[in-house]
């Protein structure tokens, strides 16, 4: 009777370790494949058109063109993401929308599946090794949601409150087991 109940204690602590580290995930790929926008050229310049109405008989543009914004995305920060303590690769950019907006893009990302995975902008250091891979809990931190997917690229909306030049790191953060999956220093 005692090796019964053994057994089944044996089953359930089995189970419960099953779904706190769910194992399954290391063999499971996420790809997410977001259109990540090229940063804009900035014309050299931009000559508006003239209103035959409101001009004198010589119809010719007098002074210099006006140089014009940048049409479409900017990049305003880059970096290149390391492994922590589990191998991952890929580029981040944040970029600035026409409109405004600013979005986290991880582009080319490839890092092991795993349980409760967040993408953070992180007021700490980048630190390589294995002493990195607890650095991000011990600063002040934005989170951006889950980790949508392991592979390929992927866009995050950056609150407008967000002030990037405190949250400069990108780390993919592990909240099940408070551990980076990997970071980038943005500069």
């Amino acid at each position: 009777m005692f090796g019964w109940a053994l057994g089944a204690a044996g089953m359930v602590a089995l189970v419960v370790a099953g779904l706190v580290f769910q194992p399954w995930l290391l063999f499971v790929d996420v790809r997410v494949a977001d259109e990540i926008p090229a940063p804009a050229t900035t014309p050299s310049a931009v000559v508006e058109p003239i209103d035959m109405a409101m001009t004198s008989p010589d119809p010719t543009p007098s002074g210099d063109p006006t140089p014009s914004a940048p049409i479409g995305p900017v990049d305003l920060l880059t970096g290149s993401l390391i492994g922590h303590e589990h191998e991952t690769s890929g580029s981040v950019r944040v970029i600035q929308n026409a409109d405004g907006t600013r979005q986290l893009a991880l582009v080319g990302l490839a890092t092991s599946n795993g349980p409760d995975v967040h993408v953070w902008l992180s007021a700490g250091p980048v630190v390589e090794g294995r002493d990195g891979w607890y650095t991000a809990a011990s600063y002040e931190h934005v989170d951006l949601g889950p980790l949508r997917g392991n592979l390929g690229d992927q866009l995050y909306d950056i609150p407008a409150e967000v002030d990037l030049s405190t949250f400069r790191t990108v780390d993919l953060w592990c909240e099940r087991f408070s551990v980076s999956f990997g970071a980038a220093a943005m500069s």
